[in-house]
């Protein structure tokens, strides 16, 4: 073993019996899966139990977060050597041989059944689900390996992509309501029908339309009822009324995800995965049928023309919504940011698309140089088809469906994904993913990200329920 091991090891008490087994060098991948499996296993675990010896983060000394840091880094090593041999193997125990459609949020878990060690237990993920951002071990770093691991395979990768794009499982059970009354109120989410489009609106007014781990079921759901509805060839996303504070009684769009949340540890890292290979990407390319490869070549989708209206702002993952809009409608007041450097993550998809609307300098200068883009302004006007004052917004966007339905939207499903083949197919996306499922993890627990919270957002004086006026 490196000397930077056992000095740190060493240094806190850990015996030489415990520093051997530790060692890189003792783990050799023979190319047997349940040979390696169990050999990976038994070192994971022992690095965990070491781990679990020392005192929480936060009452660590100096010398005990440097022995914590050692394991971590060490266990990561050893997840990555197996990881990039038997990852397949791994993935199709968990899928049966690619028949079953296996969830993120499930297939992370399974892997840490069939291989324990290698991701979280339930135990440990609720363990830290109660501590604050900056004081977690950041145990959910090693979802985003797996993850990253699948998503690197082609064939894995293309799967869980697939996956990811079927209906939630909590969908069906609202269709008939819709159906119904044709109109369906969640906690976070409405989605209401009208005689050409059907219309899904952000209700999380006292965050602003935030985004947390509060919204993302009830958005998912929301955004499968209004590409199945049978009656409607049109689907616009816009913010409800705000019921209480500077925007009362006005219409927001969102503020992307809320920053004191994630500041007091409550948006697990899966929740970056959900949102972006989940709804969102499913108003880019549509509902996957479970037969069909959602692939644009010789796949097949159910997917409908989306509309965004964008009332006063959209911020951060607001922003991110835009660039999978087929019309964007914005006021003459509005404005998008892309504040990914105070908020120390990676804006979801946005790197890879927002260069397409305005180019790859000022993309770099919104993410990381917090450059705010009026909707009225050139580049604005690159992303937002209409700009018109505020208060015609809503007669813009019954005279842009009038428009559309007049001659019919039989093509609108075939140029998206004409668009689509040539700018993002599936399997570009699922190469992003792949970099953005590690890279987003080790941000989501970065120091970086929480000094920059506290700088730019004072995140530890703020209450759990707050969120500023934009």
């Amino acid at each position: 073993m490196t000397n930077k091991y056992e000095l740190a090891l060493t240094a806190i008490g850990f015996g030489v019996n415990d520093i051997h087994q530790l060692s890189p060098d003792r783990l050799v991948i023979t190319g047997d899966f349940m040979v390696d499996s169990k050999a990976t296993s038994l070192n994971l675990l022992h690095a965990l139990g070491l781990l679990a010896k020392l005192p929480p983060k936060a009452k660590r000394s100096i010398a005990q977060k440097e022995a914590a840091n050692m394991l971590l880094e060490l266990s990561r090593e050893q997840r990555e050597k197996f990881l990039n041999i038997h990852v397949q193997a791994l993935y199709e125990k968990i899928t049966s041989h690619y028949i079953q459609f296996v969830r993120v949020e499930q297939l992370v878990l399974a892997a840490g059944q069939i291989v324990p060690g290698l991701t979280p237990s339930i135990a440990t993920l609720a363990q830290e689900a109660e501590l604050l951002q900056s004081e977690k071990d950041g145990h959910e770093i090693d979802q985003g390996i797996l993850l990253s691991h699948v998503l690197a395979n082609v064939k894995c990768g293309m799967h869980l992509c697939h996956t990811m794009l079927l209906p939630h499982p909590q969908t069906a059970s609202y269709y008939d309501q819709l159906m119904k009354d044709g109109r369906l109120e969640l906690n976070t989410a409405i989605v209401e029908k009208s005689d050409k489009s059907i219309s899904v609106y952000f209700k999380n007014g006292r965050f602003l339309h935030a985004e947390d781990d509060n919204t993302l079921t009830d958005m998912e759901i929301a955004v499968d009822l209004a590409i199945q509805d049978p009656a409607t060839q049109i689907a616009v996303l816009r913010g409800d009324f705000i019921q209480e504070g500077k925007y009362k009684g006005l219409r927001t769009f969102s503020t992307g995800i809320n920053l004191t949340r994630l500041y007091r540890g409550k948006i697990p890292f899966l929740w970056y995965m959900d949102r972006d290979m989940g709804f969102i990407n499913k108003i880019y390319r549509g509902i996957a049928y479970p037969e069909i490869t959602p692939n644009e070549i010789l796949g097949k989708t159910h997917e409908k023309l989306w509309i965004a209206a964008i009332d006063r702002f959209a911020i951060g993952g607001g922003c991110q919504y835009l660039l999978v809009m087929d019309i964007n409608i914005a006021g003459e007041s509005a404005y998008l940011t892309l504040p990914a450097r105070k908020e120390g993550i990676i804006p979801g998809v946005a790197n890879m698309r927002m260069p397409r609307f305005v180019g790859d300098r000022v993309t770099r200068q919104a993410i990381m140089m917090e450059r705010r883009i009026e909707c009225a302004s050139p580049e604005g006007r690159l992303i937002c088809d209409y700009v018109v004052p505020d208060q015609d917004i809503d007669q813009t966007i019954k005279s842009t469906i009038d428009l559309i339905t007049s001659s019919g939207v039989v093509s609108a499903s075939s140029n998206r994904k004409s668009f689509r083949i040539a700018q993002e197919p599936l399997d570009m996306f699922r190469q992003y993913m792949a970099v953005y499922a590690k890279e987003q993890a080790y941000c989501h627990f970065s120091p970086a990200l929480i000094s920059n919270l506290e700088r730019n957002w004072d995140a530890q004086n703020r209450k759990l329920e707050s969120r500023a006026a934009a």
